[in-house]
């Protein structure tokens, strides 16, 4: 099954998660975890993965630092303040949502 088309909805929400949980991120580092995550379920392309950094950023709700990691520089992402607000307020939206399609997906024929 290809989750491209429901991935594209959720991308920013699971980034902003990600990093509540674990304060900072490198990009390959929050493709590996969520593929893992999900047993291999969800990969993240880089295409997406960095659009979505870049436009999480650009609002104002990551921030970044830049270290060095051997001899190349690894860029890390973390959660602003309003970030950090927004990615409560974003995983409650989720919940509820996946709550009302639950609800839909569960409909028993006769009450159609």
């Amino acid at each position: 099954m290809s989750t491209n088309t429901l991935l594209k909805g959720t991308l920013q929400t699971i980034i902003l998660k990600l990093l509540e949980d674990r304060k900072r991120m490198y990009g390959y580092e929050i493709s590996q975890k969520v593929k893992a995550l999900t047993s291999g379920g969800i990969e993240l392309t880089e295409a997406a993965l960095y659009a979505a950094l870049h436009k999480l950023e650009a609002a104002g709700l990551l921030e970044t630092t830049t270290e060095m990691a051997g001899n190349r520089v690894r860029k890390y992402y973390h959660l602003t303040e309003s970030g950090g607000k927004e990615a409560i307020s974003k995983v409650e939206e989720a919940k509820e949502f996946i709550n009302q399609l639950q609800l839909l997906l569960n409909l028993k024929p006769d009450l159609l």
